[in-house]
């Protein structure tokens, strides 16, 4: 809960009040303690009775609290809230070239991203339709989307590595997953996203900014995942050859969708950046009234202020 305002905010302006209250309470602690006079035999009568010191003060304090909180919720707070989405389709894109069996990743790329695509999947909510789409060279819906997540995690598990990197392919056949998912009756189409993860660069087929455009017109959010770091290699028959990390291109694939760019040079940070996708993805957020909540802690204020009258009130000793 965050990006807390007020529907009335003119009301608080009552606050001032309570801090009037606050000034004059110690103002008058100070004119008491000022004009205390002491008179013959009072010093027995003092030392019979408890020393609240500090304590005395608990409960004023208390009701100041509870009537500034109490006057901020007649403000009608509000607050950003995260709601959980009942439905939702999200289409995993992975990159399966055979740049992916690099391992400037540990135990190499693939296998890691493997990983972290299953454990992405399992953690959505049941009821959202996951796809998976696999490209290399060309791209391919693996599995179309459904609500049986194992099906998913098992294709993850299958993918197996070929030549050349088609991203701008990878994204057509994701918003051709997204349109076959089926409308429930009454019910507006419910919110897509594609999350692509690749580890270089477009090499074949249609261009990120064909593909930019066609998932912008669709209304569905790319969020890319540049995973890989400058250091990868992987062995060819002509040798060593050397698979960097593009990370430019895919940001701004993302950025003109409306989609969040990362970069994950390391398996746990790769693990972190599907958390941060799955968040938002899974929910969605508003802005909902908290005066509920701020008047309860009003009454707790009220009612620890009571308490503590009650508590270490002279006459109760």
């Amino acid at each position: 809960m965050s990006g807390l305002g007020f529907d009335e905010p003119i009301r608080l302006w009552l606050l001032a009040a309570v801090a009037a209250l606050a000034v004059a309470y110690v103002l008058l602690q100070r004119r008491r303690s000022r004009d205390a006079v002491t008179l013959p035999g009072l010093g027995l009568l003092a030392a019979s009775l408890p020393r609240l010191g500090w304590r005395k003060h608990v409960a004023a304090g208390f009701m100041l609290a509870a009537l500034a909180t109490t006057t901020t919720a007649f403000a009608a707070p509000t607050a950003q809230v995260q709601i959980p989405r009942e439905r939702a389709t999200v289409i995993v894109a992975l990159d399966v070239s055979l740049s992916m069996a690099a391992e400037d990743v540990s135990p190499d790329r693939i296998t890691a991203a493997k990983a972290a695509a299953r454990d992405f999947v399992e953690g959505l909510p049941e009821k959202f339709n996951v796809g998976l789409v696999a490209f290399s060279g060309s791209a391919a819906t693996v599995v179309e989307a459904t609500q049986d997540h194992a099906e998913v995690e098992a294709a993850i598990d299958a993918l197996q590595l070929g030549n050349g990197t088609a991203i701008g392919e990878a994204v057509f056949s994701g918003l051709d997953a997204v349109a076959a998912v089926p409308g429930a009756a009454g019910q507006s189409a419910a919110p897509a996203r594609l999350v692509l993860l690749s580890d270089g660069a477009n090499t074949t087929g249609r261009s990120l900014a064909e593909a930019a455009e066609q998932a912008k017109a669709a209304g569905v959010p790319v969020s890319t995942i540049a995973y890989g770091t400058e250091d990868g290699v992987v062995s060819t028959g002509q040798g060593m050859v050397r698979v960097p990390v593009d990370a430019p291109s895919l940001a701004t694939l993302a950025q003109e969708t409306g989609g969040q760019a990362y970069e994950a040079a390391s398996g746990s940070e790769l693990q972190g950046v599907y958390e941060d996708i799955g968040s938002q993805v899974g929910y969605t957020t508003e802005r909902r009234g908290v005066a509920g909540g701020v008047a309860g802690l009003g009454l707790l204020a009220a009612v620890a202020a009571a308490g503590s009258a009650i508590a270490w009130s002279p006459r109760a000793v």
